[in-house]
């Protein structure tokens, strides 16, 4: 569809798109706010180059587009800006990793409608790509077999799956595991999610967070959420992006996920922000 105020460069029919002109150093006016909006429903991943912005004017940029999440409970944050997560790691064998497919904080009861990511430092010789991937289109390509047996499913989302041992082996320990996880309980979600501005269903299961499908028994739900996870990683799906020097990234949580690779041997940190979104529905 045509944008009145910004130049969209799709860079694949499933998902992804550049966005040119847009200067986020400046205040947008609603009316560019409203296109970059669109066109993140219609390419679901959009990416904004050479975006030379600090903390404070991402978050600026990030409320335009609604409510910003509270601090994440495991990763650092920017002081001065707490809403910015800092999502960085040294290289090194045994640092944290985010290479297993995920969406973001759907162990949340609301999870997160969008998320904002913007290259800090990259590592020396490359690596450190991100991919995406659409969850309409492997729902849309399931036979209406598959389609129909899982229409009514829902799965439980749990925050220790992804961060119990990394809290563990931070500070406080089993104290602040206990209290994150009576903070976070875990959340059941539908497995077929209805986009709520686009009417659009997608898969909503993802291997990070997803601890079982309900109402099956364990071969059963343990078979049918890898069969759903492993489709929807295709690569018939995906996007992938490598990063330059202050490029700015911002992807629908609603209708994606996504992974990082780890082939990389000095720093990368990113700072990233959620919007909250809303509770998922069949």
């Amino acid at each position: 569809m045509p944008y009145a105020n910004i130049d969209v460069r799709p860079l694949n029919p499933t998902l992804g798109a550049e966005i040119h002109g847009v200067d986020l150093s400046r205040e947008l006016d609603d009316a560019t706010v409203s296109d970059i909006r669109q066109a993140l429903l219609d390419h679901l991943v959009i990416f904004m180059p050479d975006q030379r912005i600090d903390a404070a004017r991402q978050l600026a940029f990030a409320r335009r587009f609604g409510e910003v999440e509270a601090p994440h409970p495991v990763f650092d944050v920017v002081p001065e800006v707490p809403e910015v997560t800092v999502i960085a790691q040294d290289g090194s064998a045994d640092a944290p990793y985010n290479d297993v497919w995920h969406t973001d904080v759907t162990f949340r009861e609301k999870p997160a409608m969008a998320s904002i990511l913007h290259a800090q430092v990259l590592p020396h010789g490359g690596g450190g790509d991100t991919l995406w991937s659409s969850l309409h289109a492997p729902y849309e390509a399931l036979s209406s077999g598959v389609r129909d047996m899982i229409e009514d499913m829902t799965a439980d989302h749990d925050f220790y799956m992804s961060f119990g041992e990394t809290v563990l082996k931070g500070p406080g320990g089993i104290e602040k595991l206990a209290s994150d996880i009576l903070a976070l309980p875990p959340q059941t979600h539908p497995v077929v999610r209805t986009h709520p501005e686009t009417g659009r269903k997608g898969l909503f299961v993802n291997r990070t967070f997803t601890k079982h499908i309900n109402g099956l028994g364990y071969v059963e739900r343990d078979y049918i959420l890898r069969m759903l996870c492993e489709f929807a990683e295709h690569p018939n799906y995906q996007i992938r992006h490598t990063w330059k020097p202050y490029d700015l990234a911002m992807w629908d949580n609603r209708a994606t996920m996504h992974i990082a690779t780890s082939d990389f041997t000095s720093p990368r940190k990113m700072h990233r922000i959620t919007l909250l979104g809303d509770q998922p529905y069949h």
